[in-house]
């Protein structure tokens, strides 16, 4: 557990160092998601944004079980 804890930690931080870079990816912009805007209302449901990071990160577990 303490191990998980450290990783997580690492990532966090790598990630929140990373983040003036990983900002300007067009994460969230991907054809797929879907965008509904009005006069007084706005929705986002990022499909293909969840779909994609889902299979990154299943991946990435992937490698850390084997």
């Amino acid at each position: 557990m303490n191990r998980t804890l450290i990783l997580i930690g690492l990532l966090i931080v790598a990630i929140g160092l990373l983040w003036p870079w990983l900002s300007k990816l067009p994460l969230g912009q991907l054809p797929g998601d879907i965008v509904i805007r009005r006069e007084n209302f706005s929705f986002y449901f990022p499909i293909t944004t969840m779909i994609l990071a889902s299979l990154v990160l299943s991946g990435i577990l992937w490698l850390f079980n084997r």
